[in-house]
């Protein structure tokens, strides 16, 4: 057995590494591997001192990424810093008292390391004279070589932009460092070995280990990989260890040699074992029976059948299938067929993603694979017969005979993405939307056994999610065609916060607008009455042909009356419209990523009879109609309900627990069995294919994508943990060479999260008073939220050079720093005992969960008064931490205060990116064409009108 090994350490013939998550020892010269830690959270970047005592180490054992040391042999672990941000450890001082790290914490930006150091005897941090930074090393001459920017090339193979990896030399050890222009490429990992200077570059197109003089010249390289790069090499000063591939290597610079570890493995690979997950929390889609008595779930990419409020769940196809009987299948997309009896889905089964057709009662599956249907959004089945069509990545429309397994390309757009299709009443008719230019989409209509699809609506910008009236008379679809400017409150600007609601057009050229009814007796008539039982049910059951007229049905789209707004979908009933509507809500603190925000979507109903709108349910995430039109199911963040179709629910019972009177799913019904081997197996094939379909060209920037998937398939099975898989899945996707090809989230392992609290002050040991003097308080701008310094809030009065004795009556010592005593007590209220001069006081102030924020404005503010100093006023300054949401507001906050002056500085330094680059210039771009002059105002004119230039 083999695991996945990283961030070796080497101290003479012992060999610290990382594995599943911790941290692991082992001969220099192979031999059994034996567990040093076995910690909360995952244990990373170790180092031994200079004398291999004692090794220090990065954990989250406490929530933050903090530093740790423990004895080199195994033992205890000790907690040295308290800094509430990301610290690293990148190595020690030459003596061996302090421990070297890079860390974020008092930066104004996050993920900006500088580097720190700490005593080994513990006691406060302090920076240390090198700036940002990720990686140091010393020679024993007294040189120092520090690493900035990559520090792992690995993950962004022969990156050449702007913040690729470089390396400054101080080669006389007096703080005069100069760059290493030895190579061009993304160098990184610094490590002295005499006075030569060994580090890590792929200038030559894949990672590996050189060296050089002092001075920069002489390279030369040392190691020889071409399938996987050098990564995190490590030296004791006589030698470096190093991963690739998941293995562990040891390069002797003295014999000019490389060996690999031979490592024994006897894990019990705990991380790797079933388990089973919240069906609640994992829940990825739903759909209602035909009949609306049961759904089908879709629970990490597993599908189980279930009642509503009764009898068991069943589960799909293989979901319980065992880690020794290889991959296992994703299924996405499921759809019930017509007869309630099978479902449809899209599966990877064996690796490439097609239609299966699952029947409940007998399990028994059928496989439409062979036409390539490129990644599959969303299947639709009709409601006549066994068929569907789907929508793709590939901007293509197909029809599929599910019963005799042919398919039709429908359509294929060149202008851009299609989708939304929906059936006909009659399953005669598929309706959709396609783009026609960037900015502009309409509805289509295409007819069972034609071969063209026809525009039927004249958009002015988007014509949108298309869904049909149950009895063939309309066709409902969101569109932006009421333009009404909204006045902006800060700036001279308007915009259009909302720009959408809900239109229909007549299929039938006869059929009025339902907005202008005829006169209705108040007593409608009775139908007559059907011959026989029989053939009234026949009747009722047969859908009546939809009539589309197709001349001039363009010009019969009528607006719905509601009000103009955020809309995301729409369904159709009889005689009503449900459409789920969004507030508008800023952009700040919204996290694209993050499943867990509440659900702010309100379920609306219009009523064609009564001519009104009115609030069905509040708090809707998304919602599902049934096919036979009376039953709906809704999402509320992690909850499922099922209610009947266009009617408010009762409140009163809607509190009550699930069951079939408040309507609310007991989804932990769902046993979710998931097996980690397998599951890792399926998302690496998946992750592989998704960037074979989307990557931005098709030769894949000529890398060999096949041979690179053969390349990592293999490691899939070493890997012991999420955190590894992560790992492997960023090299992986590394190969292509691009920056945009991320993996973050996923079900890592619960880690601790007691968060630091802070009080945005720094501190210092005052011998004398025994006690810590507060020597700086962050000073930011009053009344901004999370961006002030609790000390200075009213009424608190703490200065600097005040002492801090106590934090919640704890007495603060050498051993209790301010930090320390802060440890889980984010944003909460603190009491502070205070000494000022003679006096000693209590106050109550509420801590900082992130200092960030204040450190940031305090630098801006820092920035913005040495420019007005320094131009006497003729210059103004402002700063974009982004390209988003955050540099957008940021941007604005200052530009008309400071765009009035004779010049203008934009600092973008430590920008994140984003994608609002192009509304900054067009602000940027506009020219001056008037001045305003008051007669009562101030003495010189001011600029009033400006267009862009």
């Amino acid at each position: 057995m083999q695991g996945y090994y990283r961030w070796p350490a080497i101290y003479g013939e012992d060999v610290v590494f990382g594995s599943e998550d911790d941290l692991w020892t082992v001969p220099a010269s192979g031999g059994v591997a034996r567990r040093l830690t076995a910690n909360l959270a995952v244990i990373s970047h170790p180092f031994y001192a200079p004398d291999g005592s004692v090794l220090a180490f990065s954990g989250r054992e406490e929530g933050n990424l903090e530093v740790y040391t423990m004895p080199a042999k195994g033992g205890a672990l000790r907690r040295m810093t308290y800094l509430g941000g990301t610290s690293t450890v990148i190595g020690w001082s030459p003596d061996g008292s302090r421990i070297l790290f890079s860390s974020d914490a008092s930066q104004p930006f996050g993920g900006v390391g500088h580097v720190m150091s700490v005593s080994l005897d513990g006691g406060l941090p302090r920076s240390e004279p090198y700036g940002h930074a990720v990686s140091i090393s010393y020679s024993p001459s007294g040189a120092v070589a520090i690493g900035r920017h990559t520090n792992d090339p690995a993950r962004w193979k022969r990156y050449r932009g702007g913040t690729a990896g470089d390396i400054w030399i101080d080669a006389a050890g007096n703080g005069d460092f100069v760059p290493f222009t030895g190579v061009v490429g993304n160098v990184a990992r610094p490590m002295w070995i005499g006075e030569r200077l060994f580090f890590l570059s792929d200038h030559e197109g894949v990672g590996n280990i050189y060296s050089c003089r002092a001075d920069g010249t002489d390279i030369t390289r040392h190691t020889d990989f071409v399938e996987y790069f050098v990564r995190y090499p490590n030296t004791d000063g006589r030698r470096i260890v190093f991963h690739a591939g998941g293995d562990l290597y040891v390069l002797d610079p003295g014999a000019d040699s490389v060996s690999r570890v031979e490592v024994e493995y006897l894990s019990p690979r705990v991380q790797r074992q079933r388990k089973f997950v919240s069906a609640a929390r994992y829940l990825e889609d739903y759909t209602l029976h035909p009949e609306g008595h049961s759904l089908a779930l879709t629970v990490r990419g597993k599908c189980t059948v279930m009642g509503n409020w009764e009898g068991p769940a069943t589960p799909l196809g293989s979901a319980d299938m065992d880690a020794s009987l290889g991959s296992e299948a994703r299924y996405r997309c499921a759809q019930w067929l017509r007869d309630g009896k099978r479902l449809v889905v899209v599966a990877d089964t064996g690796g490439e993603e097609s239609l299966e057709i699952h029947a409940t009662s007998d399990g028994s599956v059928r496989r439409i694979d062979h036409v390539d249907l490129g990644r599959i959004y969303a299947i639709r089945v009709s409601p006549a017969a066994d068929e569907a069509v789907i929508w793709n990545n590939r901007h293509e429309l197909w029809w599929v005979d599910l019963a005799a397994g042919t398919t039709q390309c429908v359509a294929r757009n060149a202008n851009g993405g299609l989708g939304g299709a929906c059936w006909s009443p009659d399953g005669q008719w598929v309706a959709y939307d396609a783009a026609m230019r960037p900015h502009l989409s309409a509805i289509y209509l295409w007819q069972k056994g034609t071969d063209e699809p026809v525009r039927v609506t004249e958009p002015i910008l988007g014509d949108r999610s298309p869904c049909w009236d149950p009895d063939g008379r309309y066709l409902y679809f969101i569109a932006s065609r009421d333009l009404n400017p909204v006045y902006d409150n800060l700036y001279f600007d308007l915009g259009f916060p909302r720009g959408s609601r809900p239109f229909l057009l007549t299929l039938s050229a006869e059929q009025p607008s339902p907005f202008q009814p005829a006169p209705r007796p108040v007593v409608a008539p009775e139908k007559p009455k059907a011959d026989t039982d029989g053939e009234a049910k026949s009747d009722e059951k047969r859908p009546k042909p939809v009539r589309v007229d197709l001349e001039g049905i363009a010009e019969r789209v009528v607006g719905v009356p509601v009000r103009e707004g955020i809309y995301s979908s729409i369904a159709a009933i009889k005689d009503r419209l449900l459409m789920l509507a969004w507030p508008i809500q800023g952009a700040l603190g919204r996290d694209w990523f993050d499943t867990d925000q509440e659900p702010k979507g309100s379920l609306e109903c219009y009523n064609l009879d009564t001519l009104k709108s009115e609030t069905l349910v509040q708090g809707v995430s998304d919602f599902e109609l049934g096919s036979d039109g009376k039953t709906l199911a809704y999402r509320s963040k992690d909850r499922l309900r099922v209610i009947k179709a266009g009617e408010k629910p009762d409140e009163k019972a809607s509190a009550e627990g699930p069951g079939r009177i408040s309507g609310w799913v007991d989804l932990s019904r769902a046993t979710v069995p998931v097996v980690p081997a397998c599951e890792w197996r399926q998302m690496a094939r998946e992750a592989w294919r998704l960037q074979r379909e989307y990557f931005w060209t098709a030769d894949m920037s000529e890398v060999d994508w096949q041979a690179v998937w053969e390349r990592y398939a293999p490691l899939i099975e070493r890997v012991g943990t999420r955190a590894e898989f992560s790992d492997l899945m960023w090299e992986m996707q590394g190969e292509l060479g691009t920056s945009h090809a991320y993996e973050f989230g996923g079900d890592h392992r619960p880690e601790p999260a007691f968060v630091q609290g802070s009080l945005g002050a720094e501190y210092a040991w005052d011998v004398e008073q025994s006690a810590y003097r507060i020597v700086r308080v962050l000073r930011s701008a009053p009344g901004e939220a999370g961006s002030q310094s609790p000390l200075r809030a009213p009424g608190v009065n703490v200065r600097e050079g005040d002492l801090l004795l106590a934090v919640n009556g704890r007495r603060l010592g050498l051993n209790l720093s301010p930090q320390q005593a802060l440890v889980n007590l984010a944003d909460v209220e603190v009491a502070l005992t205070i000494r000022s001069a003679e006096t000693t006081r209590s106050v109550t102030v509420r801590t900082l969960r992130r200092e960030h924020p204040v450190r940031y404005r305090e630098w801006v503010e820092a920035n913005r008064r040495a420019v007005h100093e320094r131009s006497g006023g003729r210059c103004g300054y402002v700063h974009i931490p982004d390209m988003g949401a955050e540099g957008y507001a940021e941007f604005h906050r200052l530009y008309h205060a400071e765009c009035d002056r004779d010049a203008l500085i934009v600092d973008v330094r430590f920008n994140r990116g984003g994608h609002v680059s192009q509304l900054l210039l067009e602000k940027l771009a506009r020219r001056r064409i008037g001045y305003d002059v008051q007669r009562w105002g101030p003495p010189e004119p001011y600029p009033s009108h400006s267009v862009a230039g």
